[in-house]
Formats: C-alpha cells, sequence, structure tokens
C-alpha cells in the first residue's frame, strides 16, 4: 500500500452505492469502512447490495441507528479519513462527523441541484413533468444538498418514463460524474461553485397513500403521478368497480366530443380499449395494472376493464 494512498470512509447504499463504490476501488481509494443500512423487511428490495460488494473486497460494514452517535463518531475518526463520500446514504451526517475528514465530505444527489434538493428527488422531478435531471457531486454541509457543486451530469426524463427507468439513468450519471471528479479531489485540483438555494427547491418524502389518484386532476397531471410511483415504487392506485387496483403505466390519448361531459373518473370503453376521464376532459388509457397482487399486461388490462364494465 502506497503511503500517500488516499482513504475514505463511505456512507453508501442502493444501486447509486454500489456504483460509486466500485469507482472509489477501481480508482485506488483506501476504504477502512463502510457504513450502509439492513435492508428493511417492508421494503421492496429491488436494488443491489453495497454490504455485498463490501464481502468481496474484504472491507469492514457498519450499521447503525444514527451514525452521529458519539462512539461512531469516534470509532471514526480514529480512522483519520481524507475524505467522506456519501452515495444514497439514508442518514444525515451532523457536524461532529463532517468536520472529521481532512480533504472534505461529499455527497452524491440524483438531480440538478440546486433543483430537487431533499428527499425521492426523482420521483419528484417526474412527478412535475420534468424533461430532465442528473447527478450532482457536492461538498456535504449539516443543511441537506448545500454545500458548494463539484461535478453534475444530466439525462434526460422522456415523455413515458417512468421514475424507475429514469432512475437507472441517473445511477449511470451518477458513476460518470464521479469518475471524472474524483481524479480532481485526489490531486487537490478540483474547483466547486456556490449553489444558488435560493433558485432551487427542497422536497420532503413521499408516503404510499401519496399515490392515490385524483381523476378531477388533468390527464397529464395524472399521468405524472403513475409514471413517479410506478413500481417497484408503491404506484398509482385508485377504486373501481369497489376494486383497489394498482395502474402501472398508462397513455393519454385523443377524446371525442362526447366525452368532453363525462364525470372525471368515468370509464369509457369501444372495441378497441378502455380509458378513464380525467378533470380536463381528456382520457387515460391504461397499459398495466396490478390487481389483488397480480400483475396484468396489456391485454390483460384491457380484459379486466372489458369484463369490469360489461364494455
Amino acid at each position: 500500500m502506497a503511503a500517500n494512498q488516499t482513504t475514505a470512509v463511505v456512507f453508501a447504499y442502493h444501486n447509486v452505492g454500489v456504483r460509486c463504490l466500485r469507482v472509489l476501488l477501481d480508482q485506488g481509494i483506501r476504504i477502512p469502512l463502510v457504513l450502509t443500512h439492513e435492508d428493511s423487511p417492508t421494503e421492496t428490495i429491488w436494488y443491489d447490495s453495497v454490504a455485498a460488494v463490501c464481502a468481496e473486497h474484504g472491507i469492514e460494514t457498519l450499521t447503525v441507528d444514527d451514525p452521529n452517535d458519539p462512539l461512531t463518531v469516534e470509532r471514526i475518526r480514529a480512522l483519520a479519513p481524507d475524505f467522506f463520500f456519501s452515495f444514497y446514504y439514508r442518514k444525515m451526517l451532523g457536524p461532529a462527523l463532517l468536520a472529521i475528514p481532512t480533504r472534505g465530505a461529499l455527497n452524491m444527489h440524483g438531480s440538478l441541484l440546486p433543483k430537487y434538493r431533499g428527499r425521492v428527488p426523482i420521483n419528484w422531478a417526474v412527478l412535475h413533468g420534468e424533461t430532465e435531471t442528473g447527478a450532482s457531486l457536492h461538498y456535504m454541509e449539516v443543511k441537506p444538498d448545500a454545500g458548494n457543486l463539484v461535478a453534475q451530469m444530466s439525462v434526460p426524463i422522456l415523455g413515458d418514463d417512468t421514475a424507475h427507468e429514469v432512475f437507472q439513468k441517473v445511477v449511470v450519471a451518477a458513476e460518470m460524474t464521479l469518475c471524472r471528479a474524483l481524479p480532481q479531489l485526489v490531486a487537490a485540483t478540483a474547483v466547486s461553485v456556490p449553489l444558488d438555494i435560493k433558485a432551487g427547491s427542497y422536497f420532503s418524502g413521499r408516503k404510499p397513500e401519496d399515490g392515490r389518484i385524483d381523476w378531477s386532476q388533468s390527464a397529464r397531471a395524472v399521468h405524472n403521478l403513475i409514471r413517479a410511483v410506478a413500481p417497484p415504487y408503491p404506484g398509482a392506485f385508485c377504486e373501481i368497480g369497489g376494486e383497489r387496483l394498482i395502474i402501472a403505466r398508462a397513455r393519454p390519448v385523443a377524446s371525442s366530443a362526447d366525452n368532453q361531459s363525462l364525470a372525471a373518473g368515468s370509464v369509457v370503453c369501444d372495441h378497441q380499449r378502455a380509458a378513464i376521464s380525467c378533470g380536463d376532459g381528456r382520457l387515460l388509457e391504461p397499459l398495466a395494472l396490478i390487481v389483488a397482487g397480480a400483475a396484468l399486461d396489456f391485454a390483460a388490462t384491457r380484459n379486466w376493464f372489458f369484463a369490469k364494465r360489461g364494455c
């Protein structure tokens, strides 16, 4: 081991955590400790394991309820790291922790900061109909997602992209952003710029109940909600014919003049499709459903509506 090898303590979880941890290892960063999370039994685990990567490389891992606990802080301080890196770690790091690394603490955030600071930024971006988002590497402060920006990369959000599909793009953007910035950070030549927080936005977390569909909204707004929380997230849901269903995918369709006066939430059927009226008079065609835990593809979705509504 080189005497001057750069050392980092890493806080990581999820796919971004896995890919960015691999970048650090590939570029020769010595990692004596990774703090991660236990997988929750109440959460659908569809993403890769940081702990598994650490096991492959013989890296010690630590899962704690509060990384700011004094004993944990002292344990990390004893490692004398040059850097902290946080990649989708779910706990806030307090001032005692942030003061430890001699060359700075950096976080990878899943948005184009200063937009969408806070929790689940990709879901919020899709919900609001954004056409791009990205990954931002920035220095950490006690205030979340507010430190100087080191590097950033944008990705497109297509009109039919789900949050999960956008997330896969952001994972790649995060990996590329770190790959490009890390040599400069190690060489102490990285340039950072302050974030204009007032020009950005901040959002908190979302709950499964936030996925309830309000058909009085416009077709675009309902479509954005469906995309923003589509599986593997909890899903956008409603009740039709006394049965609760998750609409996993949908698309806006043209509506005739006859449909403009329909009450929001009305189901309209013809020989080709079943669609639901929205508050702006436009129709939304469900393309995939989850009913009683069973996933229905396009054909099964159409047949479900035909049978349910007698179309």
